[in-house]
């Protein structure tokens, strides 16, 4: 897989069970990058740690005053930095290229989760979790997919190195060859402390993020209630907290990145001061003496990938483990497709409540829990907060449609609707049936004096569809944002629309032309509206009161304020003492009429 070729056709089934078997999972995924970047390094190691043995052939022919070994020490002088050069060119790509693919991989499969949970991603996972996994993680974990083929390059070159310079010189190479592993080594008691820093600085990072982003979220919020001071302050403390943590966890990594300054040199002192011995003997030569001396210190660069790959891991394993945590999370009904992909049509019905909206008809769904309507509204849409009776549209089972069919059949506008920067155009560009057009949805949803905003506050877009769309639509009101994502699923058409409190940040007067507007352009289509608005329940053609989790009364809204006194105390907040007195008088009403029935007679 190449950049160019990015993105994946399908970047495959994950092995989420754990972090370190994700990262094996990613590295099997990507084996022919791997090898690549393997040969290159084995080249480029292979080539920087000739020149030692090119330089010691050439100081022995100038001792000995030998013009052709002094010409086959330079040709080989060539021949290894040549090899130097194409080897480092072409494994820096091939490194950036595990990188970006291995990142990019991982995206993919973060995306597509989010996009099959929906809505209950964020139920289950702190948005700033998902928001950090899906940026500075995916960095390391793709920092150590592209890490791991070097570090076995110059792992295999430092065993080369050690085994070629025992048969070069057998008294110095018994040095080096001891020494090296003891080098490689050194590090690893002080790992597990480094691992244990860099997790808890992810942790402080990850925290932060996610206050961050709730902050963001909720400026307008905080900002009129006066509050922006104290999530700043609380921003502040877990920024610090996370600057305390990454220094500590760098004072770690700079001991460790000193000891493997620290014992090379010594070795390189020892080597010498043997070399220096053995050569005042004359059991070797200035040469052999020079190539050994050199070879050490050349070595030191392919040792710093021992650091490198330890450093890596340290970073990439927490970060894996909450790339996996997310891929592993599962929908509550798991939505296999044993049926064809034909969209049912038909009446919804929920067995579980007993909720029933007829085809082609507006039903309006009151809840007393706002919490409990907007999980039986995700139910009725096919994404059920836990397991349970799959809701029934037409008598097909969602659960049996392919995923896709069943969201295509159902949509649901929760009460927090979120708008994509862009153009409204873009905005508007939705999969549709093309029986809406955008100018009637916009119509339907209200967003006349929208468009005039945003035609005012937009000096170079003559058409008011150009104008741009802020992030999440924060410079629009809480009730514009609402009817333009209205007339955006308006727009769609779905064979059943379910709406959660589309109209909460309306006033009364559009919230009424609203209503109107909905039932005139769903005409024959099902639509259902979880709302306790009266304005909206007396547009619906059935109204349905779902009580601690069933359906309590059926009715039209003038029937059921005056029958039933749960419904009216939902939709007028009427107070138990209100609800007390009114049933106190209607007891009396009835007692006077039997009064008067009596006396008649």
């Amino acid at each position: 897989m190449q950049i160019q070729d990015l993105p994946y056709p399908d970047p495959g089934v994950p092995d989420a069970r754990s972090g370190p078997r994700f990262l094996w999972w990613l590295g099997r995924n990507q084996l022919g990058g791997q090898v690549k970047s393997l040969a290159w390094g084995l080249l480029h190691f292979a080539s920087v740690s000739a020149l030692p043995f090119c330089v010691g052939i050439a100081i022995q022919a100038v001792v000995e005053r030998s013009g052709t070994r002094l010409a086959l020490a330079g040709a080989l002088l060539a021949l290894a930095g040549l090899g130097t050069a194409l080897g480092d060119t072409f494994l820096h790509r091939a490194a950036v290229t595990n990188w970006i693919t291995a990142a990019a991989r991982v995206q993919q499969l973060l995306a597509r989760k989010a996009a099959v949970l929906g809505s209950a991603l964020t139920r289950r996972v702190a948005a700033g979790e998902v928001v950090a996994v899906s940026t500075g993680d995916v960095e390391k974990i793709g920092w150590f997919v592209e890490a791991v083929s070097r570090f076995t390059a110059a792992a295999l070159t430092v065993v080369l190195v050690c085994v070629a310079l025992l048969v070069y010189q057998p008294a110095l190479g018994v040095v080096v060859a001891a020494g090296l592993p003891l080098l490689a080594m050194a590090v690893l008691p002080l790992l597990p402390r480094a691992t244990r820093r860099a997790d808890f600085q992810r942790e402080k990072a990850g925290r932060a993020t996610e206050l961050a982003s709730d902050t963001v979220a909720g400026l307008r919020v905080l900002r009129g209630i006066g509050g922006e001071e104290l999530f700043l302050d609380r921003y502040r403390r877990a920024s610090q907290e996370v600057r305390h943590a990454a220094v500590r966890s760098a004072r770690m990594w700079s001991l460790i990145s000193a000891i493997q300054v620290l014992l090379p040199g010594l070795l390189m002192v020892a080597v010498v001061w043997y070399g220096v011995r053995l050569a005042g003997q004359g059991r070797i030569t200035v040469g052999e003496l020079v190539t050994v001396y050199s070879s050490v210190m050349v070595l030191t660069y392919p040792l710093r990938h021992f650091e490198e790959i330890a450093m890596a891991y340290s970073f990439s394993r927490p970060s894996a483990k909450r790339a996996a945590r997310v891929l592993s999370l599962e929908r509550a009904t798991d939505t296999e497709g044993s049926r064809t992909a034909d969209i049912p049509s038909g009446d919804l019905y929920d067995p579980a409540t007993g909720l029933l909206a007829p085809a082609g008809r507006l039903t309006a769904v009151v809840c007393g829990d706002p919490d409990a309507a907007g999980l039986l509204a995700e139910r009725l849409g096919g994404h059920p907060a836990e397991q349970g009776t799959s809701v029934l549209l037409g008598g097909v089972p969602l659960d049996e449609l392919p995923l896709d069919t069943a969201r295509e059949a159902v949509l649901v506008q929760d009460k927090d609707p979120v708008l994509l920067s862009g153009s409204l155009r873009e905005l508007l560009d939705v999969p549709a049936s093309g029986h809406v057009g955008a100018r009637e949805a916009l119509a339907a949803a209200q967003c006349g004096d929208v468009l005039e905003a945003l035609a005012q506050g937009s000096l170079d877009a003559a058409d008011p569809m150009d104008t741009r769309i802020t992030e999440r639509g924060r410079s629009l009101s809480g009730g514009q944002r609402q009817r333009l994502a209205l007339a955006r699923s308006l727009i769609t058409d779905p064979e059943v629309l379910v709406l959660d409190e589309p109209t909460s940040a309306v006033d009364s007067h559009t919230e009424a032309r609203i209503a109107e507007g909905v039932r005139t352009l769903r005409e024959g289509r099902t639509t259902v509206v979880f709302t306790s608005s009266p304005l909206l329940l007396d547009h619906a053609d059935r109204v349905v009161l779902v009580h601690e989790g069933e359906v309590a009364a059926v009715g039209v809204h003038r029937e059921l304020v005056h029958t039933e006194p749960r419904y009216r105390a939902v939709v007028t907040r009427e107070t138990e003492e209100e609800a007390a007195l009114s049933g106190v008088l209607e007891d009396d009403d009835v007692l006077k009429e039997l009064e008067e029935i009596e006396e008649t007679a």
